[in-house]
């Protein structure tokens, strides 16, 4: 049991996926290899090997650099073509902690523009002649 865990954890995440395939289809060696195949879409059976091998290679680069790292030369990268308000509506929206997308929000618009606050606003005087 022991070797074959460490084989499994050797593959790293694409072990993983395919140890919670293999439990989620009760053992059946169709439901994995459909499973292999669907990731392949039109590639099939070795396109979803290709998929789990490019899964380990982007896991391994994300732990390397880190999370943050990553996505904030995502949003630099996008923000060159795509709207900022819009990549802001975006990363409101993921699923990350608030403190991640207030870093990445900081990152895309650094330029904070403060609430005027404590500012009068002028008063309007009207002059009406009387006859």
């Amino acid at each position: 049991m022991d070797e074959i865990v460490k084989k499994i954890a050797g593959l790293g995440l694409p072990g993983i996926l395919l140890v919670i395939a293999t439990a989620a289809s009760g053992g059946s060696t169709a439901a994995v290899v459909a499973l292999i195949t669907g990731l392949g879409g039109p590639l099939g059976f070795l396109g979803g090997l290709g998929v789990l091998g490019l899964i380990a290679t982007v896991g391994d680069v994300i732990a390397g650099a880190g999370i943050e790292n990553i996505l904030k030369l995502i949003y630099t990268e996008r923000s060159k073509t795509e709207s900022v308000r819009v990549l802001l509506k975006e990363i409101k929206d993921l699923p990350i902690t608030d403190e991640l997308k207030l870093k990445l929000k900081n990152h895309l618009s650094p330029e904070v523009i403060p609430e005027p606050q404590g500012v009068e606003v002028p008063k309007t005087i009207e002059i009406v002649e009387e006859e």
